[in-house]
């Protein structure tokens, strides 16, 4: 694994799945983390887990004036991680359009904020975390593939933009977090084990694996402009 030792990482979303995956890797790895979200007690509960000392701070990435308050305040990071969305899923046809402007505003515009406004020192790096809806599109989260596409987009373009910043996207496929606990037990496990058959890798995916990736784009530093996809083969499933 890379080193991080003596780095500063920023993670937005770092109280749950992905983005609290991502920060005990990176703490794991020597860097110095701090984890930005909404509910402070959830910060507090991944804090306590890390291998070093984690930092959390309180941040909606939806109000572009907290966001660029939160950057204007502090320093520069040598990598920041968005990981943090909300997105309310169903057909075009029957999603509400209050439901479809709050997942465009927390998933794509939350992390054009951050983008707008972050501060990170020259040859660090900004990851998205976006999805393979992107490039495998699904009948009933039509705008969730949109969604993610404009930030695969948006990485590509801020890649040209931020030089020598890197920019990527990490795109994951079914991963088992706790964003999943609100389906009825028997349905979340029908659904991960109809993944494990369908899927080439033989399994759903599990935030650490995701968390992998994102250290990896995040301390290579030829990659920019790339997305990863991280999936099991959900993208070429039949």
């Amino acid at each position: 694994m890379h080193s991080f030792d003596g780095k500063s990482v920023l993670i937005v979303g770092g109280s749950s799945g992905i983005g609290a995956a991502t920060a005990l890797a990176f703490a794991a790895a020597g860097a110095r983390v701090v984890i930005a979200a909404r509910n402070p007690e959830r910060l507090a509960a991944i804090a306590s887990q890390g291998a070093s000392a984690i930092e959390t701070r309180v941040l909606d990435m939806t109000d572009a004036g907290g966001v660029e308050a939160f950057f204007a305040d502090g320093p520069a990071y040598d990598h920041v991680v968005v990981s943090a969305a909300q997105t309310p899923t169903g057909p075009v046809r029957t999603l509400g359009l209050e439901d479809a402007r709050s997942a465009m505003d927390s998933k794509f515009w939350g992390a054009y904020h951050v983008a707008r406004s972050a501060r990170i020192a020259p040859g660090g790096s900004l990851t998205f975390v976006s999805g393979f809806l992107s490039v495998r599109p699904s009948r009933s989260s039509v705008l969730q593939g949109a969604i993610n596409a404009a930030l695969e987009s948006l990485a590509r373009g801020l890649a040209l933009e931020l030089a020598p910043v890197r920019v990527n996207t990490v795109s994951p496929g079914l991963i088992n977090t706790s964003m999943w606990d609100k389906l009825p037990e028997a349905s979340r496990k029908a659904m991960f084990d109809g993944a494990a058959q369908r899927l080439p890798a033989g399994r759903a995916g599990a935030a650490e694996d995701i968390a992998q990736a994102i250290l990896f784009v995040a301390g290579n530093g030829y990659a920019t402009g790339s997305t990863v996809l991280i999936d099991g083969g959900g993208a070429i499933a039949a």
